[in-house]
């Protein structure tokens, strides 16, 4: 059976959906370009799921559904009367948003990107701070700067940092490479 009923069953549902939503929302700011518009589409392609009460089976199916869902929604809002009017996209960078490659590369981008931020947050906290802001593509000036803290310090925090992530990252290793 491909998917089970949500009759009582709301932990599973919050679960993936605290686990699924920040990674779907990089995916979707990809096709629209805007945070909050990215976080409305994701809310309303697991709205859909909750009132159908549809819970796919096994996770992989979910992601794979919740993933092309989001990138419909999106292609939708872009082919969308309201945004043809009031943003120009011309027609080619639309199909080149509704290919396969494309999916997949943004797919694999936001999944990368969640494994990367999990793995962050086990960091003690002035080294979370500081690859956080490293990330957010800060130069170790700017860091130290930022947090009123010599440069030494900074480089030495994000050596510590990446000292501590390689043995979580490692089984990761493979799709975080061209990322870098």
């Amino acid at each position: 059976m491909l998917y089970k009923k949500l009759s009582s069953d709301r932990n599973e549902y919050e679960g993936c959906f605290n686990e699924l939503f920040t990674p779907l929302c990089l995916f979707a700011y990809s096709y629209v370009g805007d945070r909050q518009l990215s976080k409305d589409i994701v809310q309303d392609v697991f709205m859909v799921i909750w009132k159908k009460k549809i819970f796919l089976k096994p996770q992989v199916v979910l992601k794979s559904y919740l993933y092309t869902s989001v990138k419909n929604k999106s292609l939708d809002y872009l082919k969308s009367k309201y945004h043809k009017t009031n943003c120009k996209l011309a027609n080619g960078n639309l199909e080149a948003l509704g290919t396969n490659d494309f999916f997949l590369r943004e797919m694999v981008i936001s999944e990368v990107s969640e494994i990367v931020r999990n793995a962050v947050k086990t960091l003690p906290p002035k080294c979370k701070k500081i690859i956080e802001l490293s990330l957010g593509e800060l130069s170790n000036k700017d860091i130290a700067e930022e947090l009123s803290i010599s440069l030494n310090t900074v480089k030495t925090q994000k050596r510590l940092a990446y000292k501590k992530l390689r043995p979580l990252l490692k089984e990761h290793f493979i799709f975080i490479l061209p990322f870098l």
